[in-house]
C-alpha cells in the first residue's frame, strides 16, 4: 500500500456526531473509543499540553473541546501524566495529527483514548462549537459514533438531556485517592503537609517536595482527627487540592477546612481548594457561564501588583467582594487575586487580628505542569507561612 493510500486509510474512522443539550449538531469523524459519551461540553484554550489536560481529575464527567487546530503532534508519554489515567468524558479536536512526531513519544493520543474508552470526534468546525459555548454558556452535549451515529438527532437530544448537570454534582470522592501516602521531601526536609486530594495533580506534591515538604496526601473523606494526626505533632501546614464538582455540595469538606482554620495551621489552597476556603469564611459560590480553561489567563497579585499569565480549569468561582476586608471567624478575608478578562476572584487571603497571613488560596494553577510558571511564587508563599507560624501554637 502507498503512503497516501495508508494515510487515507488512518483517516477512515466511521462517523460520529455531536449533540448539544439545546439541539446544535455537528458532525464529523469518531476519534478515540467507538460508543457514546455523555458530559459538560467545556473548552480549553491552550495551545500545549493536551496530555495534562487529559488526565487532569478536574475534567472528570466534561467533554473537552480544544481550540487549538491541531491536537496529538507530541503523542504521548508516561511522564507528562498529571494522575493515574485519562479523566474526560470525551475530546473534541479539529485537525488531530497523522502520526505524533517527538523525541519523547511513547504513543499516539488515540491510542492512549482508546485504551481507556473516551469517545471523541475530529473534523470539526471547533472554532464554532466554541463561539457557541461562548455566547450560550456550557452546556450538557453528547457524542456518538457506532451505529448511534445515525440515530435519529431528537433522540440524542433526549439522551444528552438526561444526563446530570454539572451544578450540584459531588464528584471529589470520584477521583480521589482511596488510601493514603506518602511523597517524601527532595533534600532535607523541611516541613511536613497534609495534602488534602479532591482531584489533586501530581506536579503538586512534586513540587511541594522540591521546596523540603514531605506531603502526606489523604482522601477526600479525610477528617480533622485524620490531618492531625499527620506528622510529629500535627502538619506543619494543610493544602486542599483542585477537583471537579460543584462547591456548593462540599459541606463536610469545608467543616473540615473551617476546623483548620480555627485551630490556626497555615493553610493553602488552590482551585476547588480556593472554593472551599471561600464557603468556610462564609462567601458563596456560583457557576461562571463557560469558565476559564487553559494556559493563558491574565491575573493580577494584588500584594504585589504583577499580571501572571496562568493556567485554570474551573467553571465555578467565588463570591467574594473584590475590594475592602471582610470580617468572618476566623480573621479577615480580602481578594487577592483578580481575573483581569472578567473580575472573577483568583484568590483570598485571611488574616489573624495582628495582621499575619494565616491561610491563602487560588483559583488557578501555579504547579502548571505544562507551563506557564509565572505564579508559581505561591508555593514559595506557603514556605513562608509555615516559617513564620510557631509550631507550639497547632494543636
Amino acid at each position: 500500500m502507498s503512503a497516501a493510500a495508508q494515510l487515507e486509510t488512518d483517516l477512515d474512522r466511521g462517523p460520529a456526531v455531536l449533540v448539544l443539550e439545546d439541539g446544535r449538531t455537528f458532525r464529523g469523524a469518531a476519534y478515540g473509543a467507538i460508543g457514546t459519551t455523555v458530559g459538560e461540553a467545556v473548552f480549553s484554550t491552550g495551545m500545549t499540553g493536551y496530555q495534562e489536560t487529559l488526565t487532569d481529575p478536574s475534567y472528570h464527567r466534561q467533554v473537552v473541546v480544544m481550540t487549538a487546530p491541531h491536537v496529538g503532534n507530541t503523542g504521548v508519554n508516561a511522564d507528562d501524566k498529571e494522575s493515574r489515567r485519562i479523566w474526560v468524558a470525551g475530546y473534541v479536536v479539529r485537525d488531530p495529527a497523522l502520526r505524533p512526531s517527538n523525541w519523547r513519544s511513547e504513543a499516539t493520543l488515540e491510542d492512549d483514548l482508546r485504551e481507556w474508552d473516551v469517545v471523541g470526534i475530529s473534523g470539526i468546525d471547533t472554532r464554532a462549537l466554541t463561539r457557541h459555548l461562548r455566547e450560550r454558556g456550557a452546556m450538557r452535549v453528547g457524542i456518538f459514533s457506532g451505529d448511534k451515529a445515525s440515530a435519529p438527532v431528537d433522540q440524542l437530544v433526549a439522551e444528552v438531556q438526561a444526563a446530570p448537570a454539572m451544578a450540584g454534582a459531588a464528584l471529589a470522592e470520584e477521583v480521589s485517592t482511596t488510601e493514603a501516602y506518602v511523597v517524601p521531601a527532595v533534600g532535607e526536609k523541611r516541613f511536613t503537609v497534609a495534602a488534602v486530594d479532591l482531584g489533586i495533580k501530581a506536579m503538586t506534591p512534586n513540587l511541594m517536595a522540591q521546596h523540603g515538604i514531605e506531603v502526606h496526601v489523604l482522601p477526600a473523606t479525610a477528617t480533622f482527627d485524620d490531618i492531625r494526626s499527620v506528622g510529629e505533632g500535627g502538619p506543619d501546614g494543610v493544602f486542599f487540592s483542585n477537583g471537579p464538582g460543584d462547591p456548593a455540595t462540599a459541606d463536610r469538606e469545608v467543616a473540615v477546612l473551617q476546623e483548620v482554620l480555627g485551630a490556626g495551621i497555615p493553610f493553602f489552597g488552590i482551585c476547588f481548594g480556593n472554593q472551599l476556603l471561600g464557603r468556610a469564611l462564609g462567601f458563596g459560590t456560583y457557576k461562571l457561564k463557560y469558565g476559564h480553561r487553559g494556559i493563558n489567563q491574565p491575573v493580577m497579585d494584588r500584594t504585589t501588583r504583577k499580571v501572571e499569565v496562568t493556567a485554570h480549569n474551573h467553571g465555578f468561582a467565588v463570591d467574594a467582594p473584590l475590594d475592602g476586608e471582610t470580617r468572618t471567624d476566623f480573621g479577615s478575608a480580602t481578594v487577592s487575586h483578580v481575573c483581569l478578562n472578567d473580575d472573577v476572584v483568583e484568590g483570598l487571603e485571611v488574616r489573624g487580628d495582628g495582621g499575619d497571613l494565616t491561610a491563602f488560596s487560588v483559583q488557578y494553577h501555579p504547579e502548571a505542569a505544562a507551563g506557564p510558571h509565572d505564579a508559581a511564587y505561591l508555593f514559595d508563599r506557603f514556605v513562608d507561612l509555615m516559617s513564620k507560624n510557631e509550631k507550639g501554637t497547632r494543636p
